[in-house]
């Protein structure tokens, strides 16, 4: 079998340890679908009932979905671009894979798009984040502040300096900018949840939202919505998006287990999900509000619990600051897969790669600071880009590259050979999945 020709490290530098991969990947896994959306669905379809289908569905999609957007983008030694020519390189000979570098266009737009209308919600996520810290949103009413934040035009400064920031964590590179900032955001994001989670234990009335969570509901197993929402929610909660994932697996060494390595960031991000949980629901419950997930949780209904508790403020700013990390390490992983793709494809310099990367993300996003307009956008990007980006990615590696080839890429760095399980659950189970999940979000208007 032909080797990769690029097995050298990629010039935009390397993990330093397998440990700083991880809690990068973790930190592009951990966003804001795990804060806003499954602490509601788990109680929602069937409280500790839920997690089994959930769980099984994480297992699966970070066993072989994870494993195998980390190994092409080793194996090729470059992102979203480069990892599907070389998919297609074999297949298409005479032009050396430039369909496989077309069809890559679509998940790198995925993740584009993606950023584009994180960096507002996260410019919504800092302007309460500083109303806590000054008290100002605890003046005012939830709504109207939420109003006045999700207006047209109306968090640019907040909006210009999440895009700010995240410039200057990929600026600087890899193991200096997205490994360090990663090491240190991550642990404060489960610290800050964690002490939020214990002072919303104490509440009078907690215990029925614990109830919500965790009392089982044998009987939505037999329902097919639970297992379409569980599925959905472990595949959009891992980032499995045929692009993100790729460009970190481009920076791993050939030492590293990769298989190893994507089921404990499944694990992490699993544990951020219930933490999550944990975190938000007994508190709704606490003051006998109704559980929703979206926006309106987070920024109408957490802000108005906070208000009535002792020292609220000071547990909202814990609050919002852990969000936002969350929020931002997603952010440079999104950043990172777009910005190597045009190092690659235009040859630019990574400074005028960074650059333009955030002024396109900044010029898009200005016009859809609105709270409607951003929901559009996003529900077009997560139902129909970021699926289809999946398939194809899922499609490209176990397929047209081809399981054998895939496989001794997964194997480097193991003491032991992949089972045959890992095969089978590749192609036969986790392809079909990934088209299941286009088509259902497009059945169901989203399912992520």
């Amino acid at each position: 079998m032909e080797k990769s020709p690029q097995n050298t490290t990629h010039r935009n530098g390397s993990f330093s340890s397998s440990f700083g991969f991880i809690i990068a990947c973790v930190g592009s896994a951990v966003g804001l679908g795990n804060i806003w959306m499954f602490p509601y669905r788990l109680g929602q379809y069937g409280g500790a009932a839920f997690l089994i289908p959930y769980f099984l569905f994480v297992f699966l999609f970070g066993w072989v979905g994870l494993s195998a957007e980390f190994a092409v983008g080793r194996l090729a030694r470059t992102g979203t671009l480069g990892s599907y020519r070389c998919c297609f390189a074999a297949a298409d000979k005479k032009h050396g894979g430039r369909l496989g570098e077309i069809l890559g266009w679509i998940p790198l737009l995925g993740s584009l798009g993606i950023a584009i209308g994180y960096a507002v919600i996260l410019g919504w996520v800092l302007r309460a984040c500083w109303g806590s810290a000054t008290g100002e949103m605890f003046r005012t009413d939830a709504q109207v502040y939420f109003s006045q934040a999700t207006g047209d035009f109306g968090s640019i400064p907040w909006h210009i300096l999440v895009v700010v920031l995240v410039c200057a964590v990929v600026f600087t590179g890899v193991s200096k900018g997205i490994e360090k900032v990663s090491k240190v955001l991550m642990p404060l994001f489960f610290v800050l949840f964690l002490i939020v989670a214990v002072r919303v234990a104490f509440l009078p009335g907690a215990l029925a939202g614990y109830e919500f969570l965790f009392v089982p509901k044998w009987e939505a197993l037999l329902k097919a919505d639970t297992w379409i929402m569980a599925m959905g929610q472990a595949f959009f909660s891992l980032s499995i998006t045929g692009s993100g994932m790729i460009v970190y697996g481009a920076y791993l060494d050939k030492s590293a287990d990769i298989p190893a390595a994507s089921l404990r960031t499944a694990l992490f991000d699993t544990l951020a999900a219930m933490l999550s949980a944990l975190a938000i629901m007994p508190a709704v419950f606490a003051f006998g509000i109704e559980p929703t997930s979206g926006p309106s949780l987070l920024f109408i209904t957490l802000p108005g619990i906070f208000r009535e508790i002792p020292f609220g403020n000071v547990f909202a700013v814990f609050f919002f600051v852990s969000v936002a990390f969350a929020g931002i390490t997603s952010l440079i992983n999104m950043f990172e897969a777009v910005i190597e793709s045009w190092q690659s494809r235009f040859h630019m310099p990574r400074k005028l790669a960074v650059a333009l990367c955030g002024l396109v993300t900044l010029a898009a996003g200005i016009f859809l600071e609105g709270e409607a307009n951003v929901g559009s956008w996003m529900d077009f990007v997560s139902i129909v880009v970021v699926p289809t980006g999946a398939v194809l990615g899922a499609v490209s590696i176990y397929y047209v590259l081809g399981y054998r080839r895939i496989r001794q890429e997964l194997e480097e760095g193991r003491k032991k050979p992949l089972s045959r399980a890992f095969g089978f659950a590749a192609r036969f189970i986790y392809v079909p999945l990934t088209i299941l999940v286009l088509v259902l979000g497009f059945c169901y208007g989203g399912i992520g």
